[in-house]
């Protein structure tokens, strides 16, 4: 029996889509919408494989043949005011799946544990020879620099974790550097890491809902997605 990969897609207003493996944090795919989007889910699900099987022998998708894609559950991103109220302009709300609901168990929190390391690694393999200059570089288009890159990373990371409600710190107690920055929210997000195996726990935050699955779900994806985007300034 062919496997199947459950996809949460993801559509933004603005004109991206997003499609998330729901089963596979780290998997994602893009495209300008829906169809697009899903289209690029199998070349997304192979490349995940690969990944994984770079950071371990003991993949867990070592043995996926041939799978199939189904699309589970489609959530339309929608704006919000101070008042809660959907306006056009305003601060986005951001998928909350059925299957985020669900707490994990003890081997989605490890998987998670060892998805986060690796990212991580394939982070700090990218820009720890970097010079300042080359940190510090601008690019047309780009928001950030690399340094900035690595600062919001370390960001989102205690972000979520606020989102949960288990930051552990203050946004002021957060360190400027970025590599400071860094590891002490991946240090926080490992030392919680245990606790939320089988945690029932759901909260919201400016309109928005958190769960542990969700939460790992982005950060995984937050991660890697920062990771591509590095390597393309790289080889401007």
């Amino acid at each position: 029996m062919a496997a199947v990969i459950k996809i949460g897609l993801e559509n933004d207003p603005n004109g991206r889509s997003q499609a998330w493996a729901l089963d596979y944090p780290g998997c994602f795919a893009y495209g300008k919408d829906g169809n697009e989007t899903l289209l690029n889910v199998p070349a997304a699900v192979l490349a995940y494989r690969d990944w994984l099987a770079r950071h371990t022998p003991d993949s867990w998708l070592k043995d996926l043949g041939d799978f199939d894609v189904r699309l589970v559950e489609t959530w339309q991103i929608y704006c919000i005011n101070q008042d809660y109220e959907v306006v056009k302009d305003g601060s986005p709300v951001e998928s909350f799946f059925h299957q985020d609901w669900k707490p994990l168990d003890m081997v989605e929190a490890r998987r998670a544990a060892l998805l986060l390391k690796w990212g991580r690694e394939d982070l700090l393999k990218l820009v720890l020879d970097l010079d300042d200059a080359k940190l510090d570089q601008t690019y047309p288009g780009e928001r950030w620099s690399i340094r900035g890159i690595l600062s919001h990373v370390g960001g989102a990371e205690w972000w979520y974790l606020q989102s949960l409600g288990m930051e552990g710190m203050t946004e002021a107690q957060l360190p400027q550097d970025a590599f400071g920055r860094l590891k002490v929210t991946r240090a926080r997000t490992e030392a919680v890491l245990p606790d939320l195996a089988g945690l029932e726990k759901v909260s919201g935050r400016e309109g928005e809902l958190w769960s542990p699955r969700k939460m790992l779900r982005r950060a995984v994806w937050h991660e890697l997605d920062h990771v591509e985007h590095i390597r393309k300034l790289l080889r401007l």
